[in-house]
């Protein structure tokens, strides 16, 4: 039986931690071990951990330090983990009991990138939403790719995947410290360069609807930096895929279309002063030349962005 590292990052939340904790310890799925990354919490999440630590000291692995954020939390934890596959999941999120048993048959088969689905629960952990996408089974990365972008639209929520540490490894995989939206910087270059990429049709993962944890907040402030830091993941994506003699040209293109789209997607949030300095930005970088219409509709998306938000090509 393969096992499974299922790396949990920490910061002050200690209202939802035990909920976390029981929904892994639980799993159905016996081997599996759980990393606890300590990110420099100030409430009583220490103190929980410790109790379970405590119980389950043969499961938990328990590691504090110094608040760096989620990138880093998570980047310490894949250099803790032991098992063949490795797995992200948020302290203030759950799992499914029976997400690693139904993931086996994956596992067994050496898949190296497993996508699983996700609910979004409220503050009383009511469902308010199951979140759809295409359902496939061993296809190469730049397929994968290609089907998840046309009909998932969160095909790059880090917590959704269960990953070979093998690959992983060899890859050098790393969340960008200091950034927001550290998933978008990272995982559709992990998909496109994996082998094999199958998705399941099992909803395993529950999102909790919350403004105060980890990953979530809706400060104008903040999200004008999420929205700013993912320029930076832009350009640390070039540097990538310009020095990745691995990569097909398809594949450039379509990461390059999908961090392109997602960029000018949120010049609706800023403020008008803000939306025209992005706006220059995206012009530096003339990322308007990354959309290539292939039909009608396309090209018709691609004169309404040179109008509506002067993005043209010079």
């Amino acid at each position: 039986m393969q096992k499974i590292s299922v790396i949990v990052p920490v910061y002050n939340t200690e209202k939802y931690i035990k909920k976390c904790l029981d929904s892994i310890i639980n799993q159905t799925y016996s081997n599996i071990e759980i990393i606890i990354i300590n990110d420099g919490s100030t409430d009583n999440s220490e103190l929980i951990i410790n109790e379970y630590l405590k119980e389950y000291p043969d499961k938990i692995k328990y590691y504090k330090k110094e608040n760096g954020g989620l990138s880093d939390a998570r980047n310490y934890g894949v250099t803790k983990a032991t098992g063949d596959y490795i797995c992200f999941v948020d302290s203030d999120d759950y799992i499914d009991i029976n997400l690693f048993e139904s993931l086996k048959m994956e596992v067994e088969k050496q898949t190296q990138l497993i996508k699983y689905k996700i609910i979004k629960v409220d503050t009383k952990y009511d469902e308010i939403e199951r979140v759809n996408g295409p359902v496939f089974s061993n296809i190469v990365g730049l397929q994968a790719f290609e089907r998840l972008i046309g009909k998932d639209v969160l095909l790059e929520v880090a917590c959704l995947y269960l990953y070979k540490k093998e690959f992983y490894i060899e890859n050098k995989f790393q969340f960008t410290k200091g950034l927001y939206h550290e998933d978008f910087g990272l995982l559709p270059i992990i998909i496109v360069k994996a082998i094999t990429v199958s998705s399941v049709d099992y909803y395993g993962y529950y999102y909790y609807m919350s403004d105060d944890s980890i990953t979530r907040n809706v400060d104008y402030k903040k999200t004008r930096k999420r929205i700013w830091d993912m320029l930076e993941h832009y350009d640390n994506m070039l540097k990538l895929i310009n020095n990745d003699k691995t990569l097909h040209n398809d594949a450039i293109l379509n990461i390059k279309l999908y961090y392109t789209n997602s960029i000018i997607l949120k010049l609706k949030e800023l403020s008008k002063e803000d939306r025209k300095k992005y706006i220059y930005e995206i012009k530096q970088r003339k990322m308007i030349k990354n959309i290539k219409p292939k039909n009608l509709k396309q090209l018709l998306k691609k004169l309404i962005l040179n109008v509506y938000f002067g993005l043209t090509n010079t």
